[in-house]
């Protein structure tokens, strides 16, 4: 995209122009146009009086209206006012509809996510006729949100002023192609898709493929990112575009656009330790976990296209703790170390979306909770913008619900949160200040945010009045089911059904009494568009182990909505139930695709492979499993074996020792047998080295193993083996070698029961020959003949014990006879015998 830019519109997308871009519009002649009037009102934050204005009523209002949807109706209004009206030029037209419609976008997020209440109703801008057709302004809304349904997922049943989204969509992208003058539209569209994204109950295909387009086209303007000016909005425009990589689970999109951020900020952020105390009665000071942001190179130049702190006394206040112990920040023993540098407002939205980065990317741990308040604290310190700061205090709220000693201040700083919506001292331009580089969830989150602290603190009562006052039925539902009240869950639900019939609340009422029917009720009512419906029908089947019927539900939802992460996740377990591998595969493939941290579809993915017999691709798929979940041994289970049957020998005794750290006594003897033999034959393994190589390992991994494994007979032998089984040109490897056999032969002869069975005794007796030849030949290695006297001697009696045990149990009562069966081994047993005795004779004569 190339050609002249507007002036204002780094100004609109700022959110507020310098001294030097008012003396240029002023010579340009903008200041006294109509397009002028409209771009002042919408700097001043008076969005209300764009609509009020003669302009837009002009422009919406029609003397007649036509049967037909009224998106269809602002469409066809404005595509008049940009093709057919002549009393303006073509780019001037074009402007104030572009200005129109980041108004409407405006206006909706006051209206839902910043406040404070906007005092606007669609009858102020749109014709009475078109009223005609609904008998109260709800049944408008109630329009408009059916218009807003995208990829059959519903939208929040309260948002207000809906129409001044369905407005926005309209001329942001609906008509996009007739707004040529415009340069940074697809970023206003960009900002379109994040806000109505946050209204639907799930991910929407639609506006993500938007989302991607948008974001597209906005890195081929070449002036948009230039100079000082382009550097503050280039952070602004990374930001925003990694938050909407998050939404969508696009990970490591995300990760990129924050880093680039960062560097573009030219920002060091890293946690570090400080000595300090946290308690007030602590008297030494000890690590503490804190951040350290430092500046690379000067500061940001040209601070005043950055925007103005907002007075403290307008920003939401942050609660003190008020702990008799706990101190409400830490206190460090060297503050001059750590200096804070004075950050402006997209430094601050940088060091955030690294804090929300880092959240979304670690498990709910410990740790993770300690990392997110070290920036949470760092980023109250400066308190300066209203988006920022409730940013950073609900983040706050969240892991503070989880300590007794911080509960009282979470839920008392939620009430802060939720009041602020209705205040008015702070106005809508203060609030709207780096807005959209900040991810603030709309005002009912807030409500639903602080229900949960009360439900948590057992104050059900009062959870359940903000749930009933939101209409978040769902949560409501959790209450009553929790507290063992199912017929008053129903009961509530019946009630909202007689008001209005909606296919979420006949989804509801579906989930409460595990009936069918309300699913196919709520189908029925959504015209086949419900997404939902099917999930939950399928979710059903699935608890009743109908896994076809669960199938054909799953399949039916993700082909409305394909980004239903726990549906696929569940299609993925219904496909395996069935034994359908390569259905499983399909559907935990596109898991894994939307969530590449989620080590359970990865480790069910290879198992899907496993079964379809392709077993390199599940090697690959448990690697990436253990890169996601590194404590989870069942995976480790499954590695082990795939890494033995894909010839990754290595990889199998590094698994093999994990497991031995999750579980002390853990023993695999077919996977030590492959590796043993691998590594004495010499396999070739998958990356053509030599498994020989691995002789060393494979020894460590045998003396971690009887270390804590000392009575199996089977690891002992194996163990010899891997020594050479007393065959070995090195008298340490044999001596070792005849150790491991020797453990092996007690292992044999204190089990239960081998010597009444004639196999098991004939193996005895075998591996009792093997033990003696090897005796002979380390003998021969001993440093003095006392050891080796002290070596034949004990295997001599081993032997003679066996002639003893065999004459008892196998001889003939009738012949006297020993069992023929046992002849050879006899034989070489009174052999070994004298031999063993001449031997102990000949060092014996050496003392």
């Amino acid at each position: 995209m190339s050609g002249e830019m507007w002036t204002p519109e780094l100004a609109i997308l700022r959110g507020f122009p310098t001294e030097a871009e008012r003396q240029q519009w002023k010579q340009e002649g903008i200041v006294g146009s109509e397009s002028g009037s409209f771009l002042q009102l919408l700097l001043e934050g008076s969005y209300e009086s764009i609509f009020l204005n003669s302009v837009t009523q002009n422009i919406l209002n029609a003397m007649t209206v036509a049967e037909e949807g009224i998106d269809s109706y602002l469409e066809k209004q404005i595509v008049t006012f940009l093709d057919y009206s002549t009393d303006l030029e073509k780019s001037e037209r074009q402007q104030l509809i572009f200005l129109l419609g980041v108004s409407s976008l405006q206006l909706f997020v006051q209206s839902n996510w910043t406040g404070p209440p906007v005092d606007l109703h669609p009858q102020d801008f749109l014709p009475s006729v078109l009223f005609q057709q609904f008998s109260e302004a709800k049944g408008l809304d109630a329009v408009v949100l059916s218009l807003l349904i995208l990829d059959g997922e519903s939208v929040y049943s309260l948002t207000l002023k809906p129409i001044l989204l369905l407005l926005a969509r309209v001329i942001l992208v609906n008509v996009r192609h007739k707004l040529t003058a415009i340069q940074s539209l697809p970023w206003w569209t960009l900002r379109y898709v994040n806000i109505h994204q946050q209204l639907l109950e799930e991910r929407s295909p639609q506006l993500f493929a938007l989302a991607e387009y948008c974001i597209d086209q906005v890195m081929k303007l070449e002036n948009l990112f230039v100079d000082d000016s382009g550097r503050y909005l280039a952070v602004q425009f990374h930001l925003e575009c990694a938050y909407i990589f998050l939404c969508y689970y696009e990970y490591k999109k995300a990760k990129d656009q924050f880093n680039v951020a960062k560097n573009i900020g030219k920002l060091q952020i890293n946690l570090t330790g400080a000595l300090g105390k946290r308690t007030r009665f602590q008297e030494n000071y000890v690590a503490q976990l804190i951040l350290d942001v430092r500046r690379e190179g000067d500061v940001f130049p040209g601070y005043e296209l950055s925007p103005a702190p907002t007075p403290q006394e307008h920003l939401t206040n942050n609660f003190e703790l008020n702990d008799d112990t706990v101190l409400n920040e830490t206190q460090l023993a060297d503050c001059e170390q750590f200096q804070m540098p004075d950050l402006c407002a997209e430094e601050l939205a940088v060091i955030l979306g690294v804090c929300t980065n880092l959240q979304k990317n670690n498990p709910v741990h410990k740790l993770t909770e300690v990392e997110l308040l070290a920036f949470t604290s760092y980023l109250l310190s400066q308190p300066k913008f209203w988006a920022i700061q409730t940013s950073a205090l609900i983040l706050r709220t969240k892991l503070e619900a989880r300590s007794t000693r911080r509960m009282e201040r979470a839920v008392r700083q939620t009430q802060a949160l939720a009041d602020q919506f209705e205040d008015k001292t702070t106005s809508v331009l203060e609030r709207l200040k780096i807005f959209y580089c900040c991810q603030v969830p709309p005002h009912w989150a807030i409500q639903c945010q602080l229900a949960g602290l009360l439900f948590e603190l057992g104050c059900t009562g009062s959870a359940l009045q903000i749930y009933e006052k939101l209409e978040m039925w769902e949560d409501v539902v959790i209450c009553y089911e929790r507290a063992g009240q199912h017929g008053k869950a129903e009961e509530i639900l019946r009630q909202e059904l007689e008001k209005k019939e909606t296919p979420s609340l006949y989804c509801l009422l579906g989930d409460v009494l595990r009936d069918h029917s309300y699913y196919d009720k709520a189908w029925e009512l959504s015209r086949h568009r419900s997404a939902r419906a099917q999930r939950s029908k399928g979710l059903l089947h699935l608890r009743n182990r109908e896994f076809k019927a669960c199938v054909e539900c799953f399949e039916c939802s993700v082909k409305i909505n394909p980004i239903q992460l726990g549906v696929w996740f569940s299609l993925g377990c219904a496909y395996l139930a069935l034994e359908d591998y390569g259905g499983s595969a399909k559907a935990f493939q596109r898991c894994v695709t939307l969530e590449p941290d989620n080590a359970e579809a990865w480790n069910n993915l290879s198992t899907s492979y496993i079964r379809l017999k392709q077993k390199v691709k599940a090697f690959r798929t448990l690697q990436e499993a253990l890169k996601c979940n590194y404590e989870h041994w069942q995976i480790w289970e499954n590695y082990i074996l795939t890494s033995t049957d894909v010839g990754e020998f290595s990889e199998a005794i590094k698994a093999y020792h994990r497991l031995l750290d999750f579980q002390d006594k853990y023993k695999d003897v077919q996977v030590l047998k492959i590796l043993v033999r691998a590594v004495i034959d010499g396999v070739t393994d998958r990356s053509g080295d030599v498994a020989t190589g691995l002789r060393g390992k494979l020894q460590e991994l045998f003396g971690r193993i009887t270390s804590r494994v000392t009575n199996d007979g089977e690891i002992w032998r194996l163990y010899a083996q891997v020594y050479g089984n007393g065959q070995s040109e090195k008298p340490d490897e044999n001596e070792k070698a005849f150790q491991c056999l020797s453990k092996a032969y007690k292992c044999d002869t204190q089990s239960s029961g081998w010597e009444k069975d004639m196999t098991s005794f004939k193996e005895v007796v075998q591996r009792a020959l093997g033990l003696a030849h090897v005796a002979i030949k380390c003998s021969k290695n001993k440093s003095s003949p006392q050891e080796a006297v002290q070596v034949l001697s004990s295997i001599r009696l081993n032997l003679r014990g066996l002639l003893s045990k065999a004459k008892q149990l196998f001889t003939d009562v009738a012949s006297g006879e020993i069992s023929s069966e046992l002849a050879d081994e006899i034989a070489a047993m009174d052999t070994l015998v004298i031999e063993l005795q001449d031997l102990s004779n000949l060092f014996r004569n050496q003392y």
